[in-house]
Formats: structure tokens, C-alpha cells, sequence
């Protein structure tokens, strides 16, 4: 019996074999379809596309091909599933029975696998080594296939590498130059790393700030694979790197997860050995900020992995290292092929043991907390709301007037928040349970404080929202809030009053300012109408736009649309506080406003001002480049930024004494992290930075492996801090008297003589995240905003940065406050 069993197991291998060769033969390899020899060439975009075309068209019952959105730049986002042929005509079945296991049901039995490639655009060789993997599988490794189902983006950031792909074939030697002192190995200002508003994508899977992490994510949602695998690359002397990770991992991270992260390493490390290629695991790439594209599939069940070759932009097509050893393209597809092969081959001998511990993470936890109860500004409500719906996190609202006992974020105490119906609650106790206490938990728990990332991101803090963190049950109901709908505005009247205290104001006001639509603010709180309004509110009269055609439709389209609540006035006479015509209510002016770009300035902190005004605010500016910034005349500008950045000596005596003239002339400059030390000192403008205390403490001889962490006592690796606000400070206007800053370094300046909108006075220890002595002491009674006159002109200073990767959304409003209100 045993040997007919035998001979039959042989007998369905050889037609399978037979069969799937039999498909093999009508696909070409990528070498045949580009017409190079991959690892010769960089291929771009729309070739990598078409091969994947090729695939799914010449093998349709082994590869489906899913374009999943598209980039701002109009590239297509492709995902390809690929699996035996019985799989993939049961393919969403499947992926159901696997969801499913996620609320107790039966696994589908299946792996399911999903390879990222290039969410750096400048790691560029991760998409050639996809073409290869997928070929590899469909053809030499077509057996993993049977019982795993392997889903392959093969490039996650096509804008950015198609930018480095471009540049490199524009600028390579022919043939190619493997010195490293030649230009192909040194990009410019802008390199291929970031997308289109050069956002690092690798940062964007949990804020999903960006088209491509949105797009993604729905797919994703659906499928929430057992492993996903991130490729990357790191600088060109470094060897490989797999898993298992670096410490510290989140508390969240199972013991299984941890495994068999050991588990895939070792099976890399047999291939790596075999071919005596170098490789290094358990160090830098921690598991631990969770926007990444590790940690954020972790904390949804996967078995989350960063994999990164020695490469990057500097690579080409290949560089001589500083071993003397020459790195080709071709050995980083080989390196990068055999991670992902082996990535497979794992999942598909461990299929049964994954679907069960997938199944087992989804089941309920016993969380310290059960609930995080927010309460604050509607707008931030549903900001948070709509950030919630696309990660599928359910909440609720709280039914009727209650209190909740719990730790108050405001105070890292235990407290009691009287909630009503407009009061969002979040549980543990759902699907999601996992993402919502990495998300919320007030402090996460370091178990090293050597971290990648930054340290600290609670939602709560992030929204500006009263919080409360419970372990107690809270009874929720569905939400109470609904769009508000206004009756349409009077043809003729006198005026509309509005209130300022959110970004969506920002929007509303944006929006008006391009419709030619003249407003007012008061910069004093008045009461009219049987209201009480607070500095910064928005004031509309028909008196101020007799240019504007159909007002009344104008403004009703506008309140509509940005769900503002208007109220009307029948005069200027206000009930108490200052008149309309009083010189405390003032025009807003609608400024022509330029942004510094090039070096010296951070790509991604330029990004984050760029995607704002056209993303977030839709209002124009202008960029100007540093290097024709000199023969600019700035008279033409109202307002210049200066995004955070290495500026060293960049502004020299000459650019310094032009700058002073501007502004000193009536311009507006916002100077932002780094770019005010490159505005301050003997030349520049008053603003001083505070002398660091030498550490007392520290001996004179130090043990040479100590170092690092003898560094991270002058170390704050993203943390937050509660700071006071001086609310009557138009740069301040919408907050209340505390603000949660995230700070991402140690960066100190003294306070300002007047103008100091928000500052951390003498207790600087973290609300959440870490802070090392030293630096707690070094940012003790120093600015993080303010503002001061030079002639007619202000200099706006942001110490931390509000825009942080777009998440930080109760920092916004001081941005915008920076632009329209500081006058």
C-alpha cells in the first residue's frame, strides 16, 4: 500500500512538473523581454509594468495583475498575485476564509505572502530583483506555489525611481564608471529615495498621508498576509541585513512573531553561507515606531521584515567599496532574489503553523486598557475618525453625559473626564485591537532606548484631543454627529462671523482667499450676536467685496463645502469687545508666499511644507531655488520659509544683510528646526541659542563600547513634551494654554525679549517617549515658538516642526497661524 501511495505522489509531481512547465514555456524571462541582461541596465517604470503584463497575459490561471491606484505623477501602483493554478481560480475564497480567521473562523490553509519592492525609489535594485523572483517562481520554483499564495508589489514608489533611474542613465559614464568619486554614484539635492512631495514612504504606513500608502492600504486590509517582506537598501559597505531584528520590539510582538523571525533568518543565513556572502542580523532596523513597512504589518499579525542590501543611490551599476571589492548590480538582484525566495519557501513548509498562530493573534487580548476615550475640538474628531476608517479601526461615541475614570494624558495621573455624545471612544477589544493600543497607549514601553525612529506618536496627543485611557467598559453607540446643514445665506446682508481653531478653517479660509473673497480677523475676543468669539475669528462683510460677484452663493458653496457655521451679524457694533472698524480687526492679507528649496534644506522637511500648502490648504506658493535664490528679489514676496536643514554658512554676511533688509521692509520670514541657527549669531537676527550644560558627571575616561549610549544622555529620540501657550499670541490663536510638542532633538534657544507663543519652562521630562538627562536639561525655560518685529517686518520662529511627515495635526494650526494671523 505504501508503495502505491508512493508511486502515486510521484506520478501528480511529474504532471504537475510537466504541467506547469508546459505553462513556463510561454512566459519570457526578464533578460528575454527587456532585451538586456537584468543587473545592465536600470529599468524604468513602464517597462517593469509592461513585463508584469506579459506574465499575467501569458499565464492568466497562474498570475493576476491588480492595479491598485496610481501616484501623483500618474504612474500605475501594480500588485501581482501569483499561485498554482486551482489557487488562483479560487483566489478570493481564498482570501474570505483567510479574513475570516481574523473573528475565530476556519483558516483558508494557505500562506500568504506579500513582497514589497522599492518603497525607496533610490534602493533601486529591489524591482529588478522582482522581476526575477516572480519569474523564478512561475518557473524553477513553481512547487512553494501549491500551498502559498505570494502577492508582489514590485515597486511601491514608481515617481521616485523612475527620478533615480532617469538621472543615473542620464549622468552614468558608458560603460558604467565603478569609482565612487565619479558623478553617477553622487545624486543631487533631490534624490530618488522620496515620492513625488518627497515624503519617505517607509514612514507613511500608519499616518498614510500620502496617495500611494492610501491606495495600498485597502489592498492590504483585505489580504493582511501572514509575512510581509520589505526590501531596502543601506550603504555601500555594509553587508546584508535579515531577520530577526534589532531591540527594541513592542510589547505587542508575540513570542511566535519573534520566532520565527529566527526561523527565516536561519534559513537566508544556509543561502548566504552556501555562496559566501556576508550578512548581519539583531542590529539598527528595531521593530518598534510602527508607520513602517515591519511594524506596521507586525502589529496586524504578520511576520513584518526589513531586508537591506548594501547599495542604495551611491551603488549604479557598480562601485568599488571602501574594502576594494567591486559591487555590481547583479550581486545586489542575487542577494535581494534569494531573501525573497527563501521568504517563500519558509512560508510554504510552515503554512499550517502560520495560519494557526495568525488565527491565534486575532484573538481577544487582555489589554491594560480597554478603551481610549477622546473628547476635544470636532474638527480634530473627525480627522482622527477618517484616519481610524481607513485602517478599519472601529469607534464610537459615547451615548449620553457620563464620566470615565481613567490615566489622563494631560496629566499622566489617574483622573475622571466628563464625556458627553461627542465623545469618541476606541477599544482594544476589536479586530484591530493590537494597532489601537500601539497607536494610543499614552507611553510606549522601550525595552531599548537605541531606536531607529522616534519614540512617541500617541494619537491622542497628536490630535490635540483630551484623552483618557480606561480599563473599564464604556458604553458606545454609533456616531451622534451628522453634517450639519445650514440654511442657505440671505442675498443681503451685512456681515458672517466664524470661528478659528482647526485646519479645516485653514482650508475654509484658503479657499475664500482664492475666491477674491476679502476677510477680516479681530485680534482681540468680542461678543456679537449672542456669541462669543475668540481672537482669530474670521469676519465676512459684504461692505469689504463689492467685487465679488454672487457673494452670498460664494460663501453658501464654501460653508458647504468645508461644513463652516456661519453666523450672521446685522452690524459692526459689536456687544462687547472691539467694533469692526477698531484697528484690532485687521484685513487678512492674501500673501504671495515663497519657499527656500535645494541646499541646504532637508528634502523631506521641504516636502512636508509642499504637500501642505497643495494637499492640505490648496493655496499657492512659489519655490525658489538656492541656487539662483541670490539673484531673486524678494521684494516680490510677502512671506519666505526656510524649511529645517543643513545650513552651516550658508547665509553668509552679504545673504544675511539682504534678508534683514526684506524683512525690515515689511517681509515676513518663517525660519524652521535648523534653518534659525543659520538666521542667528553675530550677523543675523536676535534669536540666541542656549549654552549647553557640560555634564558633571561624566568621567574623562570613557569605555570605548559605551559610547553610544554615553551619547544618549544629549539624546531625544522623538519624544513629547507638554509646553505652555500664551493664547493671546496671534500665532497661538485657536489653542488653549498647553500644547503636546513633539521634539526631535536637542536643539535649544533662549526665550525671545516678547513673542514668545509656546515655551517649555523648567520641567522638561517626556509625557511619552525617551529623553536622555542631559537633553531634558539642555531644553529646560527654552522657545519652541515665537515671534519678533524687525522694522516692519517679523521673523516666526518653529523650534519643533508642526508639519512632522503630515501627522502631527494639532501643530498645523500654528503653521497657519505663522501665515495669516502674525501680522
Amino acid at each position: 500500500m505504501t508503495k502505491t501511495i508512493a508511486s502515486m505522489n510521484r506520478f501528480l509531481l511529474i504532471v504537475f512538473l510537466s504541467f506547469t512547465f508546459s505553462q513556463a514555456q510561454n512566459i519570457s524571462s526578464p533578460d528575454e523581454f527587456l532585451g538586456y541582461e537584468l543587473g545592465t541596465e536600470f529599468t524604468r517604470h513602464h517597462e517593469v509594468v509592461d513585463y508584469y503584463r506579459h506574465l499575467a497575459a501569458q499565464d492568466p490561471e497562474r498570475v493576476q495583475l491588480l492595479e491598485y491606484g496610481q501616484t501623483n505623477e500618474r504612474r500605475p501602483l501594480l500588485l501581482a498575485f501569483i499561485s498554482a493554478r486551482e489557487n488562483i481560480q479560487n483566489l478570493e475564497q481564498i482570501r474570505k476564509a483567510h479574513v475570516k480567521a481574523t473573528e475565530g473562523g476556519e483558516p483558508a490553509g494557505k500562506a500568504i505572502v506579500w513582497l514589497s519592492y522599492n518603497v525607496h525609489g533610490n534602493e533601486s535594485v529591489s524591482t529588478e530583483a522582482s522581476m526575477l523572483t516572480i519569474y523564478d517562481l512561475l518557473t524553477k520554483k513553481a512547487e512553494f506555489l501549491e500551498n502559498t499564495v505570494v502577492i508582489i508589489d514590485p515597486c511601491i514608489n514608481p515617481d521616485g525611481r523612475d527620478r533615480y533611474s532617469n538621472w543615473y542613465n542620464q549622468y552614468k559614464n558608458s560603460p558604467h564608471q565603478v569609482d565612487p568619486n565619479s558623478k553617477e554614484h553622487h545624486e543631487g539635492w533631490w534624490s530618488g529615495r522620496s515620492n513625488h512631495y518627497m515624503f519617505d514612504l517607509n514612514r507613511d504606513w500608519a499616518w498614510l498621508t500620502q496617495v500611494e500608502s492610501q491606495q495600498r492600504l485597502k489592498v492590504y486590509n483585505k489580504w493582511l498576509p501572514h509575512i510581509h517582506a520589505d526590501f531596502h537598501e543601506q550603504g555601500v559597505n555594509n553587508p546584508y541585513f535579515f531577520a530577526p531584528a534589532a531591540e527594541p520590539y513592542h510589547e505587542v510582538i508575540t513570542p511566535f512573531q519573534r520566532d520565527f523571525q529566527k526561523t527565516i533568518g536561519k534559513n537566508h543565513a544556509k543561502y548566504f553561507d552556501k555562496n559566501g556572502w556576508f550578512y548581519f542580523t539583531k542590529e539598527v532596523f528595531d521593530l518598534f515606531y510602527p508607520s513602517y513597512g515591519d511594524t506596521y504589518p507586525t502589529y496586524n499579525g504578520a511576520i513584518g521584515m526589513t531586508y537591506e542590501q548594501g547599495g542604495s543611490g551611491r551603488a549604479g551599476l557598480g562601485i568599488i567599496t571602501a574594502n576594494g571589492d567591486t559591487l555590481t548590480l547583479k550581486d545586489r538582484i542575487s542577494h535581494h532574489y534569494t531573501t525573497g525566495i527563501s521568504t517563500v519557501e519558509v512560508a510554504s513548509k510552515n503554512a499550517i503553523t502560520l495560519n494557526e498562530e495568525f488565527k491565534k493573534f486575532y484573538e481577544r487580548k487582555d489589554f491594560n486598557y480597554k478603551n481610549y476615550v477622546l473628547k476635544g475640538n470636532p474638527d480634530h474628531l473627525k480627522s482622527l475618525g477618517k484616519l481610524l476608517s481607513q485602517h478599519e479601526i472601529s469607534y464610537g461615541f459615547v451615548p449620553e453625559k457620563t464620566t470615565v475614570k481613567g490615566l489622563m494624558y494631560s496629566s499622566g495621573q489617574n483622573g475622571t473626564l466628563t464625556a458627553d455624545n461627542n465623545t469618541m471612544v476606541v477599544s482594544t477589544q476589536q479586530k484591530k485591537g493590537t494597532m489601537v493600543k500601539v497607536l494610543f497607549e499614552p507611553n510606549a514601553k522601550l525595552s531599548d532606548s537605541l531606536t531607529y525612529d522616534i519614540t512617541a506618536w500617541s494619537l491622542p496627543y497628536a490630535y490635540g484631543l483630551n484623552a483618557v485611557a480606561t480599563s473599564a467598559n464604556v458604553p458606545v453607540v454609533p456616531s451622534l454627529q451628522k453634517e450639519k446643514t445650514t440654511k442657505n445665506l440671505k442675498k443681503d446682508f451685512y456681515g458672517f462671523v466664524t470661528d478659528w481653531n482647526s485646519l479645516e478653517d485653514v482650508k475654509f479660509l484658503s479657499h475664500l482667499l482664492q475666491q477674491k473673497v476679502r476677510v477680516r480677523t479681530s485680534y482681540a475676543p468680542f461678543t456679537i450676536a449672542g456669541k462669543s468669539f475668540k481672537p482669530g475669528s474670521l469676519i465676512i462683510t459684504a461692505a469689504d467685496n463689492p467685487q465679488v460677484k454672487d457673494l452670498d452663493a460664494v460663501l453658501n458653496q464654501a460653508k458647504d463645502r468645508f461644513q463652516k457655521e456661519l453666523t450672521e451679524v446685522s452690524s459692526g457694533f459689536v456687544d462687547s469687545g472691539k467694533d469692526f472698524g477698531s484697528r484690532y480687526v485687521q484685513m487678512i492679507k492674501s500673501p504671495k508666499i515663497a519657499v527656500l528649496s535645494g541646499e541646504p534644506t532637508s528634502t523631506l522637511r521641504f516636502g512636508e511644507i509642499w504637500h501642505f500648502f497643495e494637499q492640505q490648504i490648496n493655496f499657492p506658493i512659489t519655490v525658489l531655488d538656492s541656487g539662483y535664490f541670490d539673484r531673486i528679489n524678494l521684494a516680490s514676496y510677502d512671506i519666505l520659509i526656510l524649511p529645517d536643514g543643513r545650513y552651516g554658512n550658508h547665509f553668509n554676511e552679504t545673504r544675511l544683510k539682504n534678508l534683514k533688509k526684506w524683512v525690515a521692509n515689511g517681509g515676513k520670514l518663517i525660519a524652521m528646526g535648523n534653518a534659525i541657527k543659520g538666521i542667528a549669531g553675530e550677523h543675523g537676527f536676535k534669536i540666541k541659542t542656549k549654552k549647553k550644560e557640560k555634564d558633571s558627571t561624566a568621567s574623562k575616561l570613557r569605555v570605548h563600547k559605551n559610547g553610544q549610549r554615553e551619547a544618549m544622555k544629549n539624546a531625544i529620540t522623538g519624544a513629547i513634551f507638554k509646553a505652555k501657550v500664551d493664547h493671546t499670541h496671534p500665532l497661538a490663536y485657536g489653542y488653549g494654554t498647553d500644547y503636546y510638542s513633539l521634539k526631535l532633538g536637542n536643539s535649544s534657544f533662549e526665550y525671545l525679549d516678547s513673542g514668545n507663543a509656546v515655551y517649555l519652562e523648567t520641567n522638561t521630562a517626556p509625557v511619552s517617549g525617551f529623553a536622555g538627562g542631559l537633553a531634558q536639561k539642555a531644553i529646560a525655560n527654552t522657545l519652541i515658538f515665537g515671534a519678533e518685529n524687525h522694522g516692519r517686518g517679523q521673523i516666526v520662529y518653529m523650534v519643533d516642526n508642526p508639519l512632522f511627515r503630515g501627522f502631527w495635526e494639532n501643530g498645523k494650526l500654528f503653521f497657519a497661524n505663522a501665515l495669516f494671523m502674525v501680522n
